[in-house]
């Protein structure tokens, strides 16, 4: 017979496998861009993926125009591209769905994160009393005890009454009579 192994819990911080698919992509086609000194006004009317070469510039889908990616701000305003239509990074991933499966992919990890504190303080509760609950066992333990050594008490004192007015009860008032 083999004996058992205990296996420890199944981590639940694993992100969503497209998720994370994407992240490497992104992570990877934006490696692998060299920025040129070129202006990406120079790309518009060419193809998206010349125009996303430089990593900032950002790709208007409805004007088809290269444009240089606002680093003031995270998101591009909509006054110059809409987020539908805007491209950065890869040409077949627009800032809406970004935005969506990112946010998605750390709504994931943040209730991944608090799933896992709720089971490791629910865990270490479980596992010993807390200090009031050892108040009570201690109490409900000395309590018992007081009873026992009370009913102990109690019952010495009715032996003893008996016994000195003659009522004390035999084992076995019944005995068996033997002829010889």
């Amino acid at each position: 017979m083999v004996p058992r192994v205990a296996r420890g819990p199944m981590p639940y911080w694993r992100l969503p496998l497209g998720g994370a698919a994407l992240l490497l992509l992104l992570i990877s086609v934006a490696a692998a861009q060299e920025p040129s000194g070129a202006a990406c006004s120079q790309n518009t009317n060419k193809t998206c993926e010349e125009c996303l070469k430089n990593v900032s510039c950002l790709w208007c889908n409805t004007n088809k125009a290269c444009l240089d990616y606002p680093v003031t701000s995270v998101l591009p305003p909509a006054s110059l591209c809409k987020l539908s239509s805007a491209r950065w990074g890869v040409c077949w991933v627009n800032f809406e769905a970004l935005i969506i499966t990112m946010s998605v992919v750390g709504g994931a990890f943040l209730l991944g994160i608090a799933v896992c504190c709720c089971c490791c303080c629910r865990r270490k509760r479980s596992r010993k009393p807390d200090r009031s609950e050892e108040k009570a066992i201690r109490e409900r333990e000395e309590r018992r005890i007081r009873q026992e050594e009370r009913r102990a008490e109690m019952k010495t004192r009715h032996d003893e009454i008996r016994k000195k007015y003659g009522l004390f009860k035999e084992e076995n008032p019944y005995a068996r009579f033997e002829n010889n």
